[in-house]
Parts: C-alpha cells; sequence; structure tokens
C-alpha cells in the first residue's frame, strides 16, 4: 500500500500547468482538426515518454477517421483485469476548453507520471478520448462519440474492465462560485461550489466509495459531493453527460470524476475557458485522490 501523504507530496501543479497551457485552445474535427490531431499527437508523446506500452483504437465519424490515444501498463498477476483512466482532448468550436477538458487530461498524464514507476497485479490503462464534445443541437446523447465507439470496442472484445474513471472538468473551484444543480438531484448539494462530485451509477458504488477512501487515505482537504444513480442515469439525464455514460450501457463500472461545468463555471463553453480562471491547487487535490484510487483498484504490487 502506498504510504500516506504519498501522492500529495508528489502531485506537480507546474506540471499540470504545463499540460494545460500546452493543451488550450480550441480542438474541434470541424473547427480546429489540426489542434485536435495535435493534442492526440502530444498526449501520445508523452505517454511514450513515460514508458507505457503506447496504441490507439480509432473510429469512423462522419466519413472521417478519429481516435483514442491509449497508454499501457500491464498487469503482473492478473493482466486481464484492468483499470482505466480516461479524459476526453476534444471541445466544442468555440472555446479553448482549459477546464472542458485540458484539465481532465493534465490530470490524467499526472497520475500517468506519479504511477509510472510503480508495479501493479492489475493492468492500468490511460486514455485520451476524441469527440466527446459535438453534440447536435441539444441532443446530449449524440456527444460521446468516440467513447461510444470504444465501449462497443471493449464489449466485442471481451474487455474485463474493473473500473473506469472518467475526469471531465476538474479545475473549476472556488469558496466565490456558485452551485447550481439539474433537478432531480436526490441528495443535498452545497450552494458553495468548492467541491469535487463523485457521479456513478448502482453498479459502480463501490467505485464512489473509493474515492472517498482514497481523499482519506491521502489526508487531503478535498471536499467532496457523491452520488450514485439509479440504473444508467436515465432519470437524471445530467449524471450522463461524459465519457463513462457509453460504458455504463455496456455494462461497466464507471464513475465521472467533475467540478460539474455548467453548474457553476460561468466560462463553460465560452471563449473565457482560459488557464487563468482554473484552481490549480484543488486540482492537484483531485489529482491526488484520483491516483490513490488508481493503485486502490489496481492493487500495488511490492
Amino acid at each position: 500500500m502506498v504510504s500516506t501523504g504519498f501522492f500529495s507530496e508528489s502531485v506537480s501543479i507546474d506540471r499540470i500547468r504545463s499540460h494545460i497551457r500546452m493543451l488550450e485552445g480550441v480542438r474541434h474535427p470541424v473547427a480546429a482538426p489540426e489542434a485536435l490531431e495535435r493534442a492526440a499527437c502530444y498526449i501520445a508523446a508523452h505517454f511514450y515518454t513515460l514508458g507505457y506500452e503506447p496504441s490507439e483504437h480509432r473510429f469512423q465519424d462522419n466519413g472521417s477517421i478519429f481516435r483514442n490515444v491509449i497508454a499501457t501498463r500491464r498487469g503482473l498477476c492478473n493482466p486481464q483485469e484492468r483499470v482505466v483512466l480516461l479524459a476526453h482532448y476534444d471541445t466544442v468550436a468555440v472555446s479553448p476548453g482549459a477546464d472542458d477538458n485540458a484539465s481532465g487530461i493534465a490530470l490524467m498524464l499526472e497520475v500517468a507520471t506519479l504511477l509510472a514507476r510503480l508495479k501493479f497485479e492489475r493492468t492500468i490503462q490511460f486514455i485520451g478520448a476524441s469527440l466527446e464534445e459535438n453534440e447536435s443541437g441539444n441532443d446530449h446523447g449524440s456527444g460521446t462519440r468516440g467513447s461510444r465507439a470504444l465501449a462497443a470496442h471493449a464489449r466485442e472484445k471481451g474487455w474485463n474492465v474493473e473500473g473506469m474513471v472518467v475526469l471531465e472538468s476538474v479545475a473549476y473551484a472556488s469558496d466565490m462560485a456558485v452551485q447550481t444543480l439539474p433537478p432531480g438531484v436526490p441528495i443535498p448539494v452545497p450552494e458553495v461550489g468548492n467541491f469535487i462530485a463523485v457521479v456513478g451509477n448502482g453498479l459502480s458504488q463501490e467505485l464512489v466509495s473509493g474515492f472517498s477512501r482514497a481523499i482519506k487515505r491521502q489526508r487531503i482537504d478535498l471536499p467532496h459531493v457523491c452520488l450514485a444513480v439509479p440504473g444508467n442515469g436515465e432519470d437524471l439525464p445530467d449524471s450522463r453527460r461524459s465519457d463513462h455514460a457509453p460504458f455504463w450501457d455496456e455494462g461497466y463500472r464507471a464513475i465521472m470524476v467533475t467540478d460539474t461545468t455548467n453548474f457553476r463555471n460561468p466560462h463553460y463553453h465560452r471563449p473565457t475557458d482560459t488557464l487563468g480562471t482554473l484552481n490549480l491547487e484543488f486540482a492537484s487535490k483531485v489529482c491526488c485522490a484520483t491516483a490513490g484510487l488508481l493503485v486502490d483498484m489496481a492493487r500495488l504490487m511490492p
């Protein structure tokens, strides 16, 4: 077991900031396809430098080929059992996407850095997903196209996914932020947007609880709200608004870790979603908890 405080002492805010700065800018299949491809190359190159086994999942969408970037560290005892950390790297057409979702990618890359020299019983995979955005009108179900293709591929190939963590906009938080919420949320939610939300479904309840345990084990001061929705979130559509939902639909255990995006962040999907608006100390704590959860899930070896 990683000693208490291990990751809180190792997480680098400077590295997180650097990743966000490098990725910041419109990354969209129509408005900025070159930037979208540069982001994929940046993620893949970083995985390569860390010594992970690189691969990609290519899928077709509207006549074009896109890719989900994958890095793998094979487990030493149970390599067929996978633990996955995923974040999407695309943006909407008008936003530089610092929070949504360069922040998620930055934390994923930082977790990959923290875990690079450790050995695990289970296989760990880090995945940068494309086309989470690019919805048609207000139809939320028309997004998440990269993760939908990946989830279908995983089911077809018989992936044994013990659990997946999806980082969806994780760096906007403040004691001054006003927190709102969609109708139908069945738990109390603070009016101040200074917490991270952890959303799972019934099948993923243990992962939701595991995130809370990781926060306590790492002894970090990270306010958090946990929610496990019935079924696959059909009665609370806002709980499905990221790359975890396609994996729920395929029967996999997955949680979304999020700062709640438009229910807190006034820069959501706007040109003002920039690095300067983010709380990187908060993000570093989310990173620490996420790393701790992955270590617990993948079973650290001596």
